[in-house]
């Protein structure tokens, strides 16, 4: 009994951790992209293009988490 509480938890502080730094990490490339389209509103185009890869790859490690955090669960 013990090997699923500890799988659960697991499963649950990783799921957490995961998630609480996709946000933190999507947060500062928003922030930076808000600062430099202050900074020099001009380079829109270019700086919403050199965010969006990191962005988009960053959401696809918290839904990978999920996924991982789910089958542990799922499959205990």
């Amino acid at each position: 009994m013990e090997g699923f509480a500890l799988a659960y938890m697991g499963a649950g502080i990783g799921l957490g951790l995961a998630v609480i730094g996709a946000g933190l990490g999507i947060g500062r490339l928003a922030a930076g992209l808000a600062e430099g389209i202050a900074r020099q509103p001009s380079a829109f185009a270019q700086l919403t293009g050199a965010v969006n890869l990191p962005l988009f790859l960053l959401e696809g490690v918290a839904i990978l988490a999920e996924v991982f955090a789910l089958l542990i669960v799922l499959l205990k």
